[in-house]
């Protein structure tokens, strides 16, 4: 082992020798560094430089960063973070940063939501079948007590109701006792540096907060003016639901005098610290999830990880999650933050927060991006790696997303005019959206109605889906009726379906009607899957294994309607249950529960289920923060129906599986299982902006499931690669492949049988 000591000076003399000294700084300690794990590389190097531990990368554009790091009375304290241009002279961003971290902890408890369809099905609520859902819930809400004032604007909408409202979460009530909040204290007598590819690490154990314990982790990125801060953490008590803030604090108004960001109407905002000192964190609701420090010789930008950073809610608002702080008359802090609750009293039992399950290694990151530049390059160089919050197009794909509740057809009849524009549709076509699912007859119109009314609620929808459609962008009129199968699900139409979930004693499956044609009248599985082989329509599963689809689809993997080719798979909807342990979104819910159909259907002669993203939330605008909840679907096919074709390519490309989904910052380009017999190869073009953590073969025999994880943490950020890698398919059923990069973004195809089969879709398989 290579253990480098690092003598900081006691002498404020000593250290004015090496860094500039200003008003305040610390007198430091010596400190014991492992640099076993350190493998030093071109443009990426740890070093002892006047007595700091000093770590050096290239940048983007030519430019060098470097961090200088120390420890306090225990603190770790970024000495200095600095930036050049390659062979110019430092200039410094920041001097004495010091990390802050804030935890906020509350107790998760299963839902009624999710305890109805077990009940529905028989499934008794043993102890074991709580603790197996728990960690799954969503309308849970840790952080909101029955008789706080956040309820105050619910019960005032209750008014009126003669029955107390239904508990949302099993168990008693909440209790102000349930929650804790803890600030980061830091015990550091050591660090050490460990090389990753082309990533360098610098940890500092001894962090302490509440519950939690861990260390303080920094890691650079050659490549990337990006320096990754992590509280890595682990609790030992039982269902700890949480949210965190993180930043640095001691930035210098003499280096960075202000603090920029955009509001959420796109105008550009600052702040000049010319107020009095803050008592608590400034919340900022900012376009894009960005602040930036901005000074003459550059500027730093603090914004969280794009995804894994957002829990599930039913809405998109924009919360707040950066802030500043002034904390004296020249210092000041900025990082990111969630909030406690939600805005709106409809949703305010909806914010469920992280899981942190015993054990496991909590990742708590925040980014933060250096540039010489002003604010606002620096800004377009943090959106960047979100192609500035839109899905890029990829020649030869369509994005689509599908499941939302926007009440459309009500709103645009109350307008007057179907020719009315909604504000939600056009916020996601600017996210370069091109076909559009919604889900009207959710608590709006007669979704229930056993015809009349129902069929011109119908007629309404898909004239108002059609004048909504335009060239290359489509919106269709689908719905999530949740009816006979198990569990909620969404169904697609290649073209609008008059039918109705309800079919009375003596009413026909099928009839012609005078004004809408073929109408049908469902009242069973078997009606359902009869018009689903009439009309050529597919259905997958919302929000698998929880919410109203909790036990699904496993309570009918054996039932005769899911072991059929109209069952597409389930959706990819994250965030339902985060945990910022694991490496993959939506690890067991989506695609455990696929792999696992594909196991148990290896041998049926069905074709592959699949995993299909799919958003389910409600009124949105442009106001609001979408990228974040949104992964979409980028489907092979040429162009985008138009308003009065049918929408058979865009049925096509998902039951085939000839679609890639992504969180926008891996696009799949092309993938192919080449090869025949035992000796295949994953051929894949891949393009990405984060730098990546893991490229993945996933397969199955019918038994179990298996991968090989391919490391990609020396390929840089913003790459393209060609990647062809050799695959054993000897007693192998099905194969997949995906890309994870180190922010927690995902992208990923479908699976594919390797060996051919003969496929149908009747329900009697």
């Amino acid at each position: 082992m290579r253990i480098a000591s690092i003598m900081f000076s006691t002498a404020v003399a000593l250290v004015a020798a090496s860094i500039a000294i200003v008003p305040g700084t610390l007198v430091a300690e010596s400190v014991r560094c492992d640099l076993s794990d350190y493998k030093a590389a071109p443009g990426l190097t740890a070093g002892l430089e006047q007595d700091l531990l000093a770590v050096s990368w290239n940048g983007q554009a030519g430019s060098e960063l470097r961090a200088r790091y120390a420890i306090d009375g225990g603190q770790p304290i970024v000495r200095d973070f600095s930036i050049r241009k390659t062979g110019g002279q430092w200039s410094v961003l920041g001097r004495d940063l010091t990390p802050e971290y804030r935890v906020t902890t509350g107790v998760r408890r299963m839902t009624e939501q999710q305890a109805q369809p077990l009940r529905d099905a028989g499934v008794e609520l043993t102890p074991a079948v709580i603790e197996k859902n728990r960690w799954y819930a969503f309308w849970d809400a840790p952080l909101v007590m029955p008789d706080g004032p956040e309820m105050a604007a619910v019960q005032a909408q209750r008014r009126g109701q003669t029955a107390p409202p239904a508990a949302r979460v099993l168990g008693g009530p909440r209790s102000p006792a349930d929650i804790r909040h803890a600030n980061a204290s830091f015990h550091a007598t050591s660090c050490s540096v460990k090389t990753d590819g082309a990533t360098i690490e610098v940890a500092f154990p001894g962090l302490s907060m509440g519950i939690f314990s861990g260390t303080l982790r920094f890691t650079a990125y050659r490549g990337a003016n990006l320096l990754r801060m992590d509280a890595v953490a682990s609790t030992s008590e039982p269902w700890v639901a949480y949210k965190y803030e993180a930043g640095l604090k001691g930035l210098s108004t003499d280096l960075t005098p202000r603090v920029t960001w955009h509001d959420t109407g796109g105008h550009v905002q600052h702040y000049a610290f010319g107020g009095v000192n803050n008592e608590t964190i400034v919340p900022v609701k900012a376009a894009g999830r960005v602040v930036v420090a901005e000074g003459k010789a550059g500027s730093i930008a603090a914004f969280p990880p794009p995804h894994t950073f957002f829990f599930t809610r039913e809405v998109d608002t924009n919360l707040g999650y950066v802030w500043y702080r002034k904390d004296a008359a020249d210092r000041f802090g900025i990082g990111i933050r969630q909030a406690d609750r939600e805005e709106n009293p409809q949703y305010v039992e909806n914010f469920a927060l992280f899981n942190a399950p015993p054990g496991t290694k909590q990742r708590m990151g925040v980014y933060f991006l250096a540039n010489v530049a002003a604010a606002e390059p620096t800004r377009d160089a943090v959106l960047a790696y979100t192609h500035g919050d839109t899905f890029n197009a990829v020649p030869g794909y369509k994005t689509m997303v599908n499941h939302f509740h926007l009440r459309f057809t009500e709103r645009v009849r109350a307008s007057g005019s179907f020719d009315t524009p909604m504000q939600d549709l056009a916020a996601m076509k600017a996210l370069g959206l091109n076909i559009v699912g919604l889900s009207d007859f959710h608590g709006d119109m007669h979704p229930n109605d056993p015809g009349p009314l129902r069929f011109k609620d119908a007629k309404d929808y898909a004239e108002a889906s059609r004048r909504a459609s335009d060239k290359d962008f489509l919106v269709t009129p689908w719905e999530e009726p949740s009816a006979y199968f198990g569990g909620h699900y969404n169904i697609l139409f290649p073209k609008n379906v008059y039918w109705s979930k309800v079919r009375q004693a003596g009413q026909p499956f099928t009839e012609k009607d005078p004004v809408y044609g073929t109408v049908y009248h469902t009242g069973s599985t078997d009606d359902v899957q009869k018009m689903l082989d009439a009309e050529n329509g597919y259905w997958y599963h919302a929000h698998p294994r929880t919410k109203g689809t909790t036990g699904y689809p496993d309570l009918i993997f054996d039932k005769a309607w899911t072991k059929n080719d109209r069952y597409l798979g389930v959706a990819f909807k994250p965030g339902m249950g985060m945990d910022l342990s694991e490496q993959r979104l939506c690890e067991w819910r989506c695609f455990d529960a696929t792999d696992t159909m594909n196991n148990q259907y290896a041998s049926s002669g069905l074709r592959p289920k699949y995993i299909i993203a799919d958003i389910d939330t409600y009124q949105k605008g442009p106001e609001d923060d979408l990228y974040a909840n949104f992964p979409v679907n980028y489907l092979k096919i040429d162009r985008v129906p138009g308003p009065d074709a049918d929408w058979s390519p865009v049925l096509a490309a998902l039951r085939n599986g000839e679609f890639f989904v992504s969180t926008g910052e891996i696009l799949i380009k092309s993938y192919k299982v080449e090869g025949a017999g035992n000796q295949r190869t994953i051929a894949a073009d891949v393009d990405w902006t984060f730098p990546l953590s893991f490229v993945e073969v996933v397969w199955g025999d019918g038994k179990k499931i298996d991968r090989q994880i391919i490391p990609a943490t020396e390929l840089a950020p913003f790459g393209t690669k060609h990647f062809a890698i050799p695959f054993d398919a000897t007693g192998k059923a099905w194969v997949r492949f995906a890309v994870w990069d180190s922010a927690g973004n995902g992208g990923f195809v479908q699976p594919v049988w390797l060996k051919p089969v003969t496929t149908t879709t009747s329900a009697g398989r």
